[in-house]
């Protein structure tokens, strides 16, 4: 059994609220994690603790160090776009479940004494997230028109239009229970009913049998067709081609001896691993996996090295559906085992986007589209807006002031101009 080097998680974030997005744009309403997300998230991280940070495990991390964290070890990201407020809650549970409290976390004073963390001793582990207006990485597929068109295609397909079709009975008969929101296969009702059906009891007294598992498979079938494409770089994968940035840059730094790190959790929404599914040819063998995977799901890339004189780092991917599930090992591209890092490198880098500058080339958008550009790029523009009107005001005065034969120095318009000039090239670095 080779010694795991590494390990990088993308882990699925635990039961929310009630949670609605576009049909059209996938633009998200707000939702917030429940105690029962919670309780899945923590278990996840426990289960993981024991697979990854048990010295008795076949799977057990070398090197890292289980009981206190080294946060040079360990990074965590978590998407703060969409459903943001309960990835980030579900990352801090599945983080208590890893790194549980520890009477050890504590320091001692220059007087002798000594202050244990709050809690018994709780870890205090940063979680990296952007910001919602910029969370390409986690969250690509929002204000990127191709994607919008990609939504509108699959939607004119014939396939699409076949599924919709003999899926009109039930959206017909559901439609009492969903209380007036639109029910089509473009508007996917499942959410609705499987919140109602998990938190109100009344609901789930007068809700028929196999409506949730009908919602369920259609719901699988439109979320799988929106998030994959025929072509590997195609824009239904911008979800799995943003998060393979990180994927690959995190396999290169632990291949990388003189680096610290052991462990990336990437705490996302269920997007990101349908795209990869289909990216790396999971489906191919495993058609179950082209669906939504269910809440606290995780999926392992594993970073392994035999024992000498075997110098290459292999992968060797593993996905647990659900708290329900333990993890399963899932050939990629055709292998009947592990695949060397170098192929996986070399079959995916080309694909993955790991820029601003790329995310807009992927999606048509321009520099100038309102509403996607950075907070550096709106200050930008915002001073430059200002500094035209302000040089437009001058020139503006210059006419009143002649007309009332009032001479304006030339030199107070020219200092003027050069200001203007100077904000248009420089804006907010002045």
């Amino acid at each position: 059994m080779p010694d795991v080097h590494g390990v990088l998680i993308i882990a699925r974030n635990g039961d929310r609220t009630e949670f609605y997005q576009d049909p059209y744009t996938y633009e998200p309403s707000y939702s917030e994690s429940t105690p029962l997300g919670a309780v899945e998230s923590y278990q996840l991280g426990y289960y993981l603790r024991s697979m990854y940070l048990n010295p008795s495990s076949p799977s057990h991390i070398q090197g890292i160090h289980a009981d206190l964290v080294q946060n040079d070890q360990v990074v965590v990201h978590a998407k703060a776009g969409g459903e943001g407020t309960s990835v980030f809650d579900s990352a801090i549970a599945v983080l208590q479940g890893l790194f549980p409290p520890n009477s050890n976390n504590l320091i001692e004073l220059a007087n002798g004494t000594k202050v244990v963390t709050p809690l018994g001793g709780y870890q205090y582990i940063p979680v990296e997230m952007a910001p919602s207006s910029a969370d390409r990485a986690l969250e690509p597929w929002t204000e990127c028109p191709a994607f919008e068109q990609h939504i509108k295609s699959v939607y004119a397909s014939e396939g699409f239009k076949e599924i919709g079709k003999s899926a009109g009975h039930f959206f017909d008969v559901v439609r009492d229970y969903v209380f007036g929101r639109p029910t089509t296969i473009e508007n996917a009702i499942y959410d609705f009913i499987n919140s109602q059906l998990t938190h109100n009891q009344t609901y789930a007294y007068r809700l028929p049998p196999t409506f949730i598992e009908q919602a369920h498979g259609y719901a699988n079938y439109h979320e799988n067709a929106i998030f994959s494409d025929k072509e590997m770089g195609g824009i239904g994968n911008i979800a799995g081609r943003t998060i393979l940035h990180s994927i690959l840059h995190t396999l290169q730094r632990i291949t990388f001896d003189e680096d610290p790190l052991k462990l990336l959790l990437l705490e996302t929404t269920y997007q990101p691993f349908i795209s990869l599914f289909h990216m790396m040819e999971m489906v191919n063998e495993h058609p179950q996996l082209a669906a939504i995977p269910n809440r606290a799901s995780a999926l392992a890339f594993e970073l392994l090295r035999g024992p000498p004189p075997e110098l290459r780092e292999f992968l060797r991917i593993k996905f647990k559906n659900g708290t329900n599930e333990e993890f399963q090992t899932y050939p990629i591209f055709g292998h009947k085992g592990d695949i060397a890092v170098t192929e996986f490198l070399y079959r995916l880098e080309n694909f993955a986007i790991s820029s601003q500058k790329q995310w807009e080339s992927a999606c048509g958008v321009h520099s100038g589209y309102f509403g996607i550009t950075s907070a550096a790029e709106s200050t930008n523009m915002l001073l430059a807006a200002f500094s035209v009107f302000l040089l437009l005001g001058v020139f503006a005065l210059s006419w009143f002031k002649r007309r009332r034969s009032t001479y304006v120095p030339i030199r107070e318009v020219v200092s003027c101009f050069n200001l203007c000039y100077a904000l248009l090239t420089y804006g907010y670095d002045l």
